[in-house]
């Protein structure tokens, strides 16, 4: 009943290395057995011990050798080898698991994905390649199988960041009688037909993106509306209060090369008028007592003070004005200078 009881595990490594495991340790505590093969036929076998043994908690539960043909036959006996405890025949081609499909590249167009590698050497026909993708969104993979070596698929948002593996599989019961396929090759990241490092990497990248871009043309909005909102507010402002102009900029020189001294300046000025003498009639008028009073009295204070009027003002008829100009001495000249009338006395200037 022992031959009965093992149960062993056959993997023919892409029909190039066959590796094979049993369970001896639960069935035989305490003892060790030994592994022999061979891969002739007919009654003179050549039986060859096994090269590499793989271990379990130093008894022998496994062995690693080449594949030579498609036919096998296995032994397993007792420590010494005198005694048989397990054989098998068995067709190697049937235990087959592939290698990783190679030189995998993606298609990408449109909304469709093609996936090609390269063809094995060997047993195409038995193979088949299973593509699996599946979006941030999605939680279990989708799975797509076709004929080695190109498979495809529709449906593929361009604006989603996809992973994408790959695996080749054989075909159960015609070439295997265990439904072996290949590891997963390398898990890659695909977006609209460019290849990203990472989905997560991406979306964080983006979200940057949004982010950086909005604030961006958020402060660029709030610079255009202040500077509508100031430029309203300038119009507003010199419509109420209009800028009054300041005579430093109009007689530049009496204030740059003058410090503001009006007799240097009015003496070497190139463009003041000649002086002319004030030409009007005196009217008559008469000073009442009250007026020679108040003089009388501004005299005996010390204030002095000397009162100039233009010759427009003297022709009009507000009585006031001709009243000044009854005070003002017949010493007085005038001159004008950049649209500005200057009344010129012994001890003061008026600029009219």
């Amino acid at each position: 009943g022992w031959k009965d009881a093992i149960n062993t595990t056959i993997i023919n490594f892409n029909n190039e290395k066959m590796h094979i495991t049993w369970l001896t340790r639960e069935i035989f505590p305490g003892k060790n057995v030994s592994f022999s093969y061979t891969f002739d036929e007919g009654k003179h076998k050549l039986w060859k011990p096994c090269p590499t043994y793989l271990l379990d908690q130093d008894y022998n539960s496994g062995c690693v050798f080449k594949t030579e043909g498609p036919t096998l036959a296995i032994s397993i006996r007792n420590g010494n080898g005198s005694e048989e405890l397990f054989s098998k025949r068995l067709k190697s081609d049937f235990y087959i698991k592939p290698d990783r499909p190679e030189n995998v590249t993606f298609f990408w167009k449109e909304d469709t994905v093609t996936v090609n590698c390269n063809k094995p050497e060997r047993a195409v026909k038995c193979l088949r390649l299973e593509l699996q993708y599946k979006s941030k969104f999605d939680k279990d993979w989708q799975s797509r199988t076709s004929k080695c070596c190109r498979v495809g698929e529709q449906g593929f948002d361009p604006r989603k960041c996809y992973s994408f593996r790959v695996r080749l599989k054989r075909l159960v019961p015609y070439c295997n009688v265990v439904e072996y396929s290949s590891d997963w090759g390398a898990e890659t990241f695909w977006m609209n037909g460019t290849l990203l490092d990472s989905c997560n990497v991406d979306i964080k990248s983006q979200s940057n993106t949004v982010i950086a871009l909005s604030c961006l043309l958020t402060g660029l909005l709030m610079m255009l509306i202040l500077l509508i909102l100031l430029r309203k507010w300038q119009r507003l402002q010199n419509s109420i209060m209009p800028a009054i102009p300041d005579p430093k900029y109009v007689f530049t020189d009496l204030f740059n090369d003058h410090n503001g001294n009006f007799q240097e300046w009015i003496g070497k000025t190139d463009h003041v008028v000649v002086p002319t003498k004030l030409e009007y009639e005196e009217p008559e008028c008469t000073i009442e007592a009250e007026s020679q009073q108040e003089d009388d009295n501004s005299n005996k204070q010390g204030f002095h003070e000397n009162i100039f009027i233009s010759s427009g003002a003297a022709e009009n008829s507000d009585p006031k004005a001709a009243q000044i100009a009854c005070l003002m001495p017949r010493s007085n000249t005038i001159a004008s200078f950049a649209g500005f009338q200057i009344l010129m006395n012994d001890d003061m200037y008026v600029m009219l």
